[in-house]
């Protein structure tokens, strides 16, 4: 459990009944998203990708995403948003960058008082597709799987995003019983 950052505190009541979780795959030009809701199966409510233009300045296109997000946790109404945590390689400064776009979606999380969690990608492959070096067509078929979709999820970022989402709700048992 050393690899993630699970919700701290469970509210009681409603919440343990209903959840909607949005789950984020950060980056700077393309910014993953689903909405999963919580149930005996969860359930794939919508997802998609939102995207940025390279020409536009750093503070532009974070703002762009701010936005956006914005606007789908007020369509969505999640209880959680649930963001992957930066895989570091190779490229320092686009990790820099990827950090940026997680604390801009962090921070319009609070602000909106949505329950802010974090995975690592280990923690995600671990708990969607049971190995935690499983490679990306691995996870997005479980996910598949799992939601009972009948076709894959596109763009490869939404099926990530679901799988943040599905690791989420795995992660907090006690909060999806």
């Amino acid at each position: 459990m050393a690899n993630f950052q699970a919700c701290q505190e469970a509210p009681t009541g409603w919440y343990n009944h209903f959840m909607i979780v949005l789950g984020i795959d950060p980056g700077l030009a393309s910014v993953g998203w689903a909405v999963v809701e919580k149930g005996v199966t969860p359930k794939l409510l919508d997802y998609g990708c939102l995207t940025t233009k390279p020409g536009l300045s750093l503070p532009h296109r974070l703002g762009q995403i701010a936005a956006a997000v914005k606007k789908l946790i007020t369509k969505n109404q999640p209880q959680v948003l649930a963001i992957e945590e930066i895989f570091f390689a190779k490229n320092v400064k686009t990790a820099i960058i990827v950090a940026q776009v997680m604390g801009v979606i962090k921070m319009i999380g609070q602000q909106a008082g949505v329950e802010v969690c974090s995975y690592t990608p280990l923690n995600i492959k671990t708990t969607v597709a049971g190995y935690g070096r499983a490679d990306k067509k691995q996870v997005e078929v479980m996910v598949s799987k799992t939601l009972r979709v009948n076709q894959q999820i596109k763009p490869d970022h939404a099926a990530d995003a679901a799988a943040v989402c599905l690791t989420h709700l795995f992660t907090n048992q006690e909060l999806v019983g």
